[in-house]
């Protein structure tokens, strides 16, 4: 079993949503013309899914919406994929759910990423959790598949306590994926393993942005749900 998929089994293990939740869009994905369409990915959030590393430069294709596409497409010759960030560096989640509607669901996803915890420090835990939980439930209705995102880490902040404001923003994501029984990609945790073998300067642009190892490790995450094939059905 992979260190990345190990991250993912272990949130499975304590209820959160398995991998076969995607499982809709993968069926989707193996289709051949003509019965196939196209499949959009919307990645909403701040700068991270933008693709900001440091000093203002964006790096489209080193960050984790363009990387999951690279390795998503490859597990699909037959797909028409498209990647869509509607992401906006600086914003946080209430700012997001204002603009969910007119700007996301516009695009005809049907998958949505949502990644705003680094952010949502700046509005707290009640205020974020209202508004996360209005871009779930407007997604959800729409009939997008939902994935959470847990925050990348902050170097300013202890990865591994569990009283620091990104834990605590994570643990709300996990509580929300299940309680909604939607999708969540754990990255806090999977850099909180990596942070006790390792210096995580090492996937840092800077202190809030990871530069493209850590961008990497995230759409490693995405596609394990990607890659997941139900063989009984």
């Amino acid at each position: 079993m992979s260190f990345v998929l190990s991250v993912l089994w272990s949130t499975a293990q304590n209820g959160e949503p398995d991998l076969e939740y995607l499982q809709p869009i993968i069926t989707k994905l193996q289709k051949k013309w003509p019965d196939n369409r196209t499949i959009n990915l919307v990645f909403h959030g701040h700068s991270v899914p933008s693709g900001y590393f440091t000093k203002g430069v964006v790096d489209t294709f080193g960050s984790y919406p363009y990387l999951s596409l690279k390795k998503i497409k490859n597990h699909y010759e037959y797909a028409v994929l498209n990647t869509i960030t509607t992401s906006i560096g600086g914003e946080q989640s209430e700012q997001g759910s204002k603009r969910f509607k007119e700007e996301v669901l516009n695009h005809h996803p049907d998958v949505i990423f949502i990644d705003y915890a680094l952010n949502d420090r700046a509005i707290g835990l009640e205020r974020a959790k209202l508004a996360w939980e209005t871009m779930i439930t407007d997604a959800k209705n729409y009939g997008a598949k939902v994935i959470l995102m847990t925050p990348t880490p902050d170097l300013n902040e202890d990865i591994g306590s569990l009283d620091s404001e990104l834990s605590q923003h994570s643990e709300q994501i996990r509580s929300l994926a299940k309680a909604f029984k939607v999708g969540l990609v754990d990255s806090y945790a999977l850099f909180r393993k990596i942070a006790k073998r390792e210096d995580l300067k090492a996937y840092m642009a800077q202190n809030n942005h990871i530069n493209e190892r850590g961008h990497e490790l995230v759409a490693d995450s995405i596609l394990v749900f990607f890659e997941y094939k139900n063989t009984d059905k």
